[in-house]
């Protein structure tokens, strides 16, 4: 189940973080995100102490926060649509630096905001701290469907060989005088994406026939059964939901 290149989000480290058992972290992330996801959107201290908490996991872990603040940049399409609400959402209004804002958009933009954030901050310490295969692994022992851990890994698999293919099919273009940079020479670039849709549907083909007579019978084999997560790694894993359990409840007692 190896993975080639498509580990570019894991940090390798020996972490307390690092030493946990994929099923646990993945388990960990999932309650803590839902965590999130439950807390109402008025208690904003509540997100403060769930950002404390990713800090605290992200410092235990040495992840550099300028890693994790680059890669928080792919959600600033969301940024942007939260920016908006206050302009463009109805209901009653406030003044913000004598600008009447909604204040039901001032709260739709928060909420998509800060839970977006945190959301994606849980991922990325998951994929920091989990190599791609082990995260694979994870969720085979946590029994999810066989389908969904087959497509996983050969995504994993050939996400790579896709990608250098069409970095191949662009140096033949470019070789044959194509240049990306011109619009008129789109209709080339849109047919390579066919071209290469087709190319990888021939492969995808062929790998199965060639599974098929090495045996596959529809699943992939399960790696070291035998192994048991004891309960001393299970309460150390699942220390920050907990965590994040008493804040959301709190939260909801006030609210």
């Amino acid at each position: 189940m190896g993975a080639g290149h498509a580990d570019a989000l894991h940090l390798p480290g020996d972490t307390a973080l690092h030493r946990l058992d994929p099923q646990v972290k993945i388990t960990a992330a999932f309650l803590l995100v839902l965590c999130v996801v439950a807390t109402p959107r008025e208690i904003f201290w509540a997100f403060g102490g769930y950002a404390l908490l990713l800090a605290a996991l992200a410092s235990v872990a040495r992840i550099p926060p300028r890693w994790l603040v680059t890669r928080l940049l792919i959600e600033v399409p969301f940024v942007v649509l939260a920016l908006l609400l206050p302009f463009t959402a109805g209901g009653p209004s406030t003044e913000v630096a004598g600008i009447a804002l909604s204040t039901e958009g001032l709260l739709a933009g928060f909420n998509i905001m800060v839970k977006g954030t945190l959301g994606l901050g849980t991922s990325l310490l998951l994929a920091a701290t989990t190599a791609p295969r082990e995260i694979v692994l994870g969720l085979q022992r946590l029994r999810a469907p066989a389908l969904v851990i087959t497509i996983i890994t050969l995504m994993l698999r050939y996400a790579e060989v896709i990608v250098a293919e069409a970095g191949r099919m662009r140096v033949a273009r470019i070789s044959r005088g194509h240049d990306p940079r011109f619009l008129w020479q789109v209709g080339a670039t849109a047919r390579g994406v066919g071209s290469l849709f087709i190319r990888s549907y021939e492969r995808g083909e062929r790998v199965h026939l060639a599974m098929l007579s090495r045996g596959w019978s529809g699943e992939m084999p399960e790696v070291d059964p035998a192994r048991r997560t004891s309960w001393k790694t299970w309460s150390m894993g699942l220390a920050a939901p907990a965590a994040a359990a008493v804040v959301l409840g709190v939260a909801l007692w006030t609210a």
